[in-house]
């Protein structure tokens, strides 16, 4: 069986993209995300609401955080989904339309995500994570209902 005939396991495809996240690996994204995934996370991402979106969602992270570091504690995978148990931790350097000017604040919480995934694509995200604990480490104000 030749390299382009192996089947990659939807584990290897999340794994794959957090590590893609953690070394700022945004031009590997199409690789492990579906150009029409769907991410439930907008009260920190301020992506639109549309599939596709998420491509830009990781993108602002990454431009506000100069620091930012996702560790894979703890990988659950059944069938077409994983969850993932992450420590994310990183430093408020850059703009984000949704976020204050940059505080140079550090935060570390936890997070979960889970990822729904299809023909070798993540093609759905949600996460909850300690987004109080963060903000409040960041010394951000809790944002608005928009």
């Amino acid at each position: 069986m030749s390299a382009a005939t192996v089947e990659v396991t939807a584990g290897q495809v999340v794994t794959g993209f957090v590590e893609a996240i953690d070394a700022r690996r945004i031009e590997d994204f199409p690789r492990y995300l579906a150009a029409d995934v769907v991410d439930h996370n907008k009260i920190i991402h301020g992506e639109a609401d549309e599939p596709g979106a998420a491509f830009d969602g990781f993108r602002q992270q990454l431009d506000a955080f100069g620091v930012l570091n996702t560790e894979v504690r703890q990988l659950i995978v059944e069938g077409d989904t994983v969850v993932a148990r992450l420590l994310v931790s990183g430093t408020h350097t850059g703009h984000h339309p949704r976020m204050p000017e940059p505080t140079g604040r550090s935060f570390e919480v936890e997070q979960i995500w889970i990822f729904t995934v299809r023909d070798g694509r993540i093609v759905e995200i949600r996460a909850v994570g300690d987004r109080l604990g963060m903000f409040l480490q960041l010394g951000w104000d809790w944002p608005a209902a928009d």
